[in-house]
């Protein structure tokens, strides 16, 4: 099965997550997605207010305080529900185990696979590494059987050793995750490495 259209909405899926550290506000998941530099959130801030209206209206956050600073005006903070935490889980999980020729969603991927435990993201690795190795040896057999000279295989070149390069790094971090080279934060640890968000006037 491939990739669900939610899947590919990559503001909400960085909502969901920055939520896991725990209530935010919607400028401050703004500004923490740029002080973290998540560069594959395209079209901020618009597009991240539009995904949180979209997630409450799923039951995936839900609101969880309204503040008022001085003369600020109020701002609606956002909680994770039970149901999106299982959502952040799951798309994750999609995103990592299937293979997509927009590399942006591999990305986003690996920058939240921390909300996975260690032994579900290398699960999801395995799946990918092993849809790269299929793709690698088709591919290898076009070139092989297709009789034209190279200059018009070139494409199809580049795109095997694209394949075959993501495949092999795929499974170097797959040694590191079932060798445990590769740290694990915890929830509590990934709070404590959240940055806080200064206000502003």
């Amino acid at each position: 099965m491939g990739l669900q259209r939610a899947d590919r909405d990559l503001p909400g899926l960085t909502v969901l997550a920055l939520l896991m550290t725990g209530p935010r506000h919607t400028y401050e998941m703004h500004r923490l997605m740029i002080d973290t530099h998540k560069d594959f959130v395209t079209g901020l801030p618009r597009s991240m207010y539009h995904s949180v209206e979209r997630l409450l209206r799923d039951e995936l956050i839900a609101v969880a305080d309204t503040i008022r600073d001085g003369t600020r005006p109020e701002r609606i903070v956002y909680a994770l529900t039970d149901a999106g935490r299982t959502e952040l889980a799951a798309r994750v999980r999609r995103l990592l185990a299937t293979p997509d020729p927009d590399a942006t969603l591999l990305v986003a991927a690996l920058s939240f696979i921390g909300c996975l435990p260690p032994d579900a993201a290398a699960a999801a690795l395995r799946t990918r590494h092993d849809a790269l190795e299929a793709s690698s040896a088709a591919l290898n057999t076009v070139l092989a059987e297709t009789p034209v000279p190279r200059v018009l295989m070139l494409e199809v070149e580049f795109e095997r050793a694209r394949v075959a390069a993501e495949r092999d790094w795929v499974a170097a971090l797959v040694s590191d995750l079932e060798s445990e080279r590769l740290a694990w934060p915890d929830l509590a640890a990934l709070i404590a490495l959240t940055p806080e968000v200064a206000p502003t006037e």
